[in-house]
Formats: C-alpha cells, structure tokens, sequence
C-alpha cells in the first residue's frame, strides 16, 4: 500500500508539472523577420550572447542545437535583440514566428566556432569594446525543462534588465524541455560535469578580468557538482578569475548540498544562495525526491550555517514569472542581482555580502566557517 501511494504521488505531482506548464513556444534562434528584419530596427537593445554546450547540434529551424546529449562541447554566439517597450522581468517572446523585433525578443546571427581559439578571440574583442571595468564575464547555467531558445532568452533578458555591462556566457546544458523528463533532465546535469569544468577554463584563459557564475535551479546542482569535481583533482579556479558564485533557487538535495560543501571547502570565494519559501517549483522537487527539503526552499538561518552567504526572497512578491524564478521576474531582485556584478571587486577578500545588502527587506544572512 505504501509503494503504491508513493506511486501515486508521483504521478499525481507529474500531472500537476504538466498542466502549469503552458505549450512550448517555437524556437526562434536564427529566424528573421523578412518584412521587418531584425537588424535594421535601430531602437531595439543588443546583447551577443556566448554558448558553451553539451547539448547536439540540431538542423530543426529555430533549434539550433537539440535536447540530445552530445559527447563534444559545443561553441557558439548569437545576437539577441530586446525591443525599446521591453518590461523588466518579462520576455516579450513572439507566440507565431516571425518575431517583430518592435516588439519582441529575436535572436539572429547564429555562429559555430569549430576552435576554443575562434571562440576565446570573439569573446576578447567583445571585451575590448567595453571600459577596462566591464571587461567581465557572467557564465550563466539555466535550469530544468529548457530549450536552448528559453536559456538564450532568460539570459538576454537578465542581462537587459540587470543593466550588466560585461560579456555573458550561457553553458546550456541537455535539458529535455519537457515538464516530465525530470529524470533524463537530471542525468543531462551528471552528463555535462566535464562538459562546464571544460566551458570553465576556456573562459578562464580569455581576457576577461574574472568572471561570477550564476546557476538556475537544476543548474545549481550541476555546478556544484562541477566544483567538487574539480576540486578533486585540484582544477578549481586554477586562474584565479573566479569570482562570485550565486545559487538561485538551487534545485538540490539539502543533505547533498552539505556533502558538496564540505568537500571544497576553503577552495572558493563566496557562495551565494537565493531561497525562497514559496517556490512552488521546488515543493513539486520535495514530492517526488523523497521529500527530502531543496535547498531553494530551505531555512535561510540553517542554511547559512553551512558557511554561505544566503539572500532570502520569500518576502518579495512582484516576480512576473513565479516564484521559482524571482532573479529574473522581480525588477527589484535583478536589479540588485546587477548591482552586485557591477560592483564587485575582484582584489576584495571572500564572502563579502555587502554588495547584495541593497534590497529593502531582503534578509541576508551568512555565517563563516574557516577552511
């Protein structure tokens, strides 16, 4: 009887993942729009975003690269356009294609670099067209249930919204983009450990004055599962470049999180961590986990007794995309997420949180434990 109530939860948990999640809107890397292309609309915002990938390169129109895992890592850029009535927080994504960039996201351009050197020398002339204290990166790695579209997207729009200056870099794990493969999505995160370990040191070798990590939900187990591996083998932050790392609802198991933790221990700055308590996402992962708490759901208290420093946003109501994703669908809370990018400072000493102390009403909450 108790397997097949647990059964059922499942189910009845994956039923419900189903029907939140609205149809998958077309992907739209590369469509242009012939009465209205997307580059000659002057008003629109310009963001050239970097791919680093372990998903299959895909010949579907608007794809570009597919849910299928690949053993390579991929390279690629792509411009993505915003249009000048953009509303922070949202993405204005076209629901037929062609977008009009007038009024809608678009993305164009697509280039594959066959050489890491093709793509270090495009992202280094990037840098140098912005001031020597812009010239940063922000590696981005999306969440669970996402198309290459949607990351490329999210990640055009936090940029936009966040007023970040430097060069964004989205590694883009193969998330299936369907509301029931969590599982395949998992198993996509395990797959792609040396994938981002090699997206890592590529971006650590431009000429980048460093660079902060900022990993979504499943994509924070990804990553730190990428840091205990490289910590493992003594390859983490070789460079010295790497700065901040911030956790946005991390979709990971608590006792998993502090398995991560002990392991690399002393051998990172600071850890940022985003909770919130309303993360309907993350008591839907709770339920079919074994009901073992996540840790963007977790206590902000307990969890800063870890050693990280923990932001809660339980408080905060105004995300436009729900609740598991309030550092893009709050303008307040990408606002102060890009406040922090811009004034970091890459010679301060670790786990200084005042930069994210701008946020009126927002705990932040930390407790340092020595190496």
């Amino acid at each position: 009887m108790f397997i097949l109530s647990r059964l059922a939860a499942v189910i009845l948990v994956i039923g419900v993942m189903g029907v939140t999640g609205c149809t998958r809107s077309a992907e739209l890397i590369g469509v242009d729009n012939k009465a209205v292309p997307v580059l000659s609309f002057a008003e629109a915002a310009h963001h050239r975003i970097y791919i680093t990938t372990s998903r299959a390169r895909s010949d579907r129109v608007g794809a570009f690269y597919s849910g299928e895992r690949s053993q390579n890592l991929g390279l690629a850029s792509v411009l993505l356009t915003v249009p000048p009535d953009h509303v922070p927080g949202e993405v204005e994504r076209p629901k037929t294609l062609p977008p009009d960039p007038r009024r809608e996201f678009a993305v164009v351009e697509p280039e594959v670099y066959d050489r890491e050197q093709g793509f270090i020398r495009a992202i280094n002339a990037e840098l140098a067209k912005r001031a020597p204290k812009d010239r940063t990166l922000l590696f981005f790695v999306h969440g669970y249930n996402m198309t290459l579209s949607d990351a490329v997207l999210r990640v055009g729009q936090f940029v936009q919204d966040s007023g970040f200056a430097g060069v964004p870099v989205v590694f883009s794990w193969a998330s299936a983009g369907r509301e029931t493969l969590y599982a395949y999505d998992l198993n996509s995160t395990l797959a792609a450990r040396s994938q981002i370990e090699q997206a890592l040191e590529i971006v650590s070798r431009t000429n980048a004055r460093g660079f902060d990590v900022f990993a979504h939900s499943m994509g924070g187990f990804a990553m730190m599962e990428v840091m205990v591996q490289s910590g493992l083998s003594g390859m983490l932050d070789t460079s010295g470049k790497l700065n901040n790392i911030m956790l946005a609802a991390p979709d990971i198991d608590i006792d998993v999180f502090r398995s991560q933790l002990a392991q690399i221990r002393g051998q990172v700055g600071n850890i940022y961590v985003l909770v919130s308590q309303d993360d309907f996402a993350l008591r839907l992962s709770r339920r079919v986990s074994g009901g073992v708490v996540r840790v963007g759901a977790a206590n902000a208290e307990e969890l800063a007794k870890l050693g990280v420093t923990v932001i809660d946003l339980s408080r905060v109501h105004d995300s436009i995309i729900g609740t598991h994703s309030k550092f893009a669908g709050s303008p307040e809370v990408v606002q102060m997420i890009g406040s922090a990018l811009r004034h970091h400072g890459y010679d301060q000493p670790p786990r200084d949180p005042s930069t994210l102390e701008i946020l009126e009403g927002v705990p932040v909450l930390r407790d340092f434990i020595p190496g």
